[in-house]
């Protein structure tokens, strides 16, 4: 069973190794999925194929289905399966409203908490950003700006406020991936990197002003027309079965 999960514990598309127990590493593997705009809302959730691409019991892949429709990007429907969620356009517009007043309460608190040394890797991750996009990677840019809004909530040292976040940072890449219009330009590094100085200035309103901006400029690419992503299990993880292929190193 130990060689079935090797490919879990392989790198993952960013370079980043996987830990944690098998349930973790197969949530993490799905959210990233979601984040990337890689698994394309209304997407069934097979547990008969995530078992086989995962190299795990089905009990574990519910596991990490459950902790997903917690977090409101998957649906458990009963008799039928999982999918993953499909917001409606109400939905979308509650979910951007609820986006915008938990990323007002983070900017503020993180003006008055956030230490240099996370603003240090804040700024990091908006370098590592601006570098997928340059290379074409616009996937993993996509998910680093997403992991950008949850490491700021972490500075902002308010845990209810990092879960909160949590949910509608997925579930805002699945509205993404659902709405969002033709043009898929993309200068929300330009944007954090304004969004830093204003916070290591600790001007909040500044800071504030430009995280609104900020979501303005998501909000206006949305339109109710385009899909995008992929509904082939398969061939969303197939990093990992390119992995497992891999011969091993020799120790």
């Amino acid at each position: 069973m130990n060689e079935q999960l090797q490919p879990l514990k392989k790198p993952t598309r960013s370079g980043k190794a996987r830990t944690g127990t098998q349930d973790d590493i197969v949530y993490a593997h799905i959210f990233d999925a979601i984040l990337e705009q890689r698994l394309a809302p209304g997407t069934k959730l097979s547990e008969e194929a995530l078992g086989e691409i995962f190299g795990v019991s089905r009990t574990i892949i519910r596991r990490a289905l459950s902790r997903l429709a917690h977090e409101g990007v998957v649906l458990l429907r009963p008799n039928r399966g999982a999918v993953v969620a499909s917001p409606s356009v109400d939905e979308a517009r509650q979910i951007f409203f609820a986006r915008r007043m938990v990323e007002r309460a983070i900017t503020e608190l993180a003006v008055l908490h956030a230490s240099a040394d996370q603003l240090s890797e804040l700024r990091q991750m908006v370098t590592d950003e601006q570098d997928c996009f340059a290379r074409g990677d616009r996937g993993a840019g996509i998910r680093l700006s997403g992991e950008f809004h949850l490491k700021l909530a972490e500075a902002a040292k308010n845990a209810p406020l990092v879960s909160f976040q949590r949910s509608l940072v997925s579930q805002t890449s699945l509205i993404i991936a659902q709405y969002e219009s033709g043009n898929r330009s993309h200068c929300s590094y330009d944007e954090h990197n304004q969004l830093i100085d204003a916070i290591a200035a600790r001007d909040s309103e500044k800071a504030v002003s430009l995280m609104m901006h900020h979501m303005d400029h998501i909000d206006s690419k949305l339109n109710l027309d385009e899909d995008s992503a992929s509904d082939d299990l398969h061939a969303v993880f197939s990093h990992l079965a390119l992995a497992k292929k891999k011969p091993r190193s020799a120790r």
